[in-house]
Formats: C-alpha cells, structure tokens, sequence
C-alpha cells in the first residue's frame, strides 16, 4: 500500500518531544508543528504509534487539505477523497470537528456536508442508496482554521492519555501525556529512584515505571483501528509482540509516593496494580513535612495542588514555602515540580535551574527544575 499522511496531535509544549519519541520507534519523515506531529507510515505505523506513544493524545490519517471558502469548496474536496479504502459498506462514519477563524463558521453545516459527500461516494462505489452504518467506527474529524481545511480519520477512539489503569482519580489528576513528559524531562532512566510526594493517584509514579520499565503505555488498551476489516489483525499482534519484546524487567527503577490523604495512597497502589508495576511502586501517608532524603540519589518529581485545586492560593505558597525547605540541594538529587503560579520561585525560595512552558489541560504552567549540584544519576 501507498504510505499514508499521519498526524499525532498533543499538549502544547510536548511536540518536540513526541516527534523525537516516534523517530525512536524507526517512524519516518516526522515534523513537529504547533500542537501537532506530522509524519508517513503504513498499517503497521498505525499500529506501533498507538501502542508506543508516550505524548502522543491521538493518531490520525491525515485523508486531505485543501481551501474552504463555500459549501461548495467543502463538498468537492471532500468527495475527491478515497473514502473506500478505509470504510467498508456496513461501517460507522460519524463527523465531527471544528471552524475557527474562517468563512465556513457553523460546524453543523459542515458536519452535514463534509458526510453528504463522502456517503454519497461510499453510495457510488459499493452500488447502495443507503449505508446502514451497523459496522466498526470510523471517526471523521475536520479542522477548518482560517479557511484551509484537514479532514482526518480517528484511528484511537479514546484518547491516548487513557491508558487503561486509571478508573478512578483524585481530585484535578494530572494527565497521563503530561505526567510521561514530566518523567521524560526529569531524565528518568532504568535505575532511577522517583518520588512523589504528592502522589494522588499515581500517575506520575506509574508513567515514570512505564518508561523506565520500556513499557508501551497502549498494552493494556484497545484502539478503535483494530475493528477496522482493511487492517490485518497480524499487524496488531506484531506490533503488540514487539513492544513486548522491549520490556526491561531487570531494570532496578523503584519508586515511591506519598500524600496526606490515606484514599489517594490506596488508590495510587490500586492503580500501579492495574497498570502492572506494583513491584515497582510504593506508597504511604505522610505529611510534605517530613519528607525523607535518606536515599543516595533521587529524582522528586510532582504536581502539588494549587490554587484552582486548594480554592486558596495563600495555601498553595505556603505549600511551596515548605517544599522549598524541604527540598534541599543534594549531590544525587533533582527536583521536578508543575505549578500554574508565576510567584512559584519566589515562593519555593530559589530560582529554578530551568524552566519548562507545559499545559495541564488548558492551564498554562511551567515545570521548575532544580539538579544544581545534581549527577547524572539524579538527572
């Protein structure tokens, strides 16, 4: 088959990361853009970005671009596109997506069209006047930003932050793509020890495990292209062989997490089960006062609450003010830490050795590192 148009959308401030990460993966022609990842692959592709992408929040063939500025201008472009390689006769097709800054504003209209033209050359080449739509899904998405249009096609169905193991979570969890990038920037490798001393559910515990451990973050989950009749379900199996393949059980990464609340403890264990790190995770109540920096080497790397989650900023600085007490400068040790707040340094006490611009959802933040006097053990 002909290499197809790819696109990986993520976090604001992550694309540099995930376009590295897919270029790991042997993934050819990737680019970064704003929000985006673009890049050229097969079935297989498809496959090994969903299953593999730590940053990543969804893979999509990218079917066409093109200029919209009438109905008509949508409806042409949209039939020109090979929709029967992709939907079978019986499949699902539902649109959806957004207009932002262009001519063609009401996304209901172009809801209407954009699945007018491509039933209608659906309906040409399987030789039916009607498509019952009883089959697997097929997600079409479109996107028209200052009057040029994508029109793509889901291959995830849910997002590729759900990883599978978190049902439950505390309150404001941080996102799965987000707390991967957190571990990532904080140079988590096989022997590293990470703490979390405000654990809540987990996640940063159990990302920063997956990625030591190699574990592919999708191995536990289903896509919605491997309903898809055109995909081979060998290229699924294959590629779940190969991610298999590259776990490092003897990694000797250990890590640790903490928090106030007794339910989050249990919950973030809960969920290190699920997610099949157990081994790797431990978990107890205990106060940011008595935070411990008996080991030789460690990275901390956390998501305290703050303000829109304490309803109380003066709460939250005062939060900072002990972590920055607490938080010594240690040969071994870094310091990895989220926050929304731009008085966040001066409240800690110290500038950060340097700082990362990151969204947490639509929150603006910045991740404050410090590993002055740090190894490379601890970074």
């Amino acid at each position: 088959m002909a290499l197809l148009q790819l696109a990986a959308p993520c976090l604001m401030g992550l694309e540099g990361l995930c376009a590295d990460e897919l270029k790991r993966q042997d993934i050819e022609k990737v680019r970064a853009e704003n929000g985006r990842v673009l890049f050229e692959g097969d079935w297989s592709t498809i496959a090994r970005a969903n299953l593999c992408s730590r940053y990543a929040e969804r893979v999509r063939i990218l079917l066409g671009e093109f200029p919209v500025y009438s109905p008509e201008d949508l409806f042409q472009g949209v039939s020109k596109i090979p929709w029967e390689d992709f939907i079978g006769s019986h499949d699902a097709f539902p649109v959806k997506g957004h207009s932002i800054g262009s001519k063609m504003s009401s996304v209901p209209a172009c809801q209407k069209l954009i699945k007018k033209a491509a039933a209608n050359r659906l309906g040409r080449h399987y030789g039916v006047s009607w498509l019952e739509e009883s089959g697997s899904l097929h997600q079409i998405e479109f996107l028209i930003l200052k009057n040029q249009c994508s029109i793509l096609l889901d291959t995830s169905g849910a997002g590729l932050h759900k990883r599978g193991y978190r049902a439950n979570a505390t309150t404001a969890p941080i996102k799965e793509t987000l707390a991967a990038a957190m571990a990532e920037l904080s140079r988590v490798r096989p022997f590293s020890t990470v703490i979390d001393p405000f654990c809540g559910s987990g996640t940063i515990l159990i990302e920063s495990a997956l990625k030591a451990l190699h574990i592919a973050p999708g191995l536990k989950r289903s896509f919605a292209a491997e309903q898809w009749g055109g995909i081979p379900a060998k290229v699924w199996r294959e590629e779940r062989d190969r991610a298999l393949s590259q776990i490092d059980n003897d990694a000797a990464f250990q890590a640790y997490g903490y928090d106030i609340d007794p339910e989050a403890v249990a919950l973030t264990l809960e969920n290190a089960r699920k997610a099949g790190v157990e081994k790797r995770i431990h978990a107890e109540q205990r106060d940011i006062r008595d935070f411990d920096t008996t080991p030789d080497r460690a990275a901390v790397i956390t998501n305290p609450p703050y303000g829109e989650r304490l309803l109380d900023m003066e709460q939250a600085r005062e939060l900072y003010r002990i972590m920055g007490e607490t938080f010594t400068a240690r040969q071994g040790w870094s310091y990895s830490v989220i926050s929304p707040d731009d008085g966040f340094e001066m409240a800690f006490g110290r500038p950060a050795d340097k700082r990362r611009k990151l969204y947490n959802g639509m929150i603006k933040c910045q991740l404050y590192m410090y590993f002055r006097n740090a190894s490379a053990g601890g970074r």
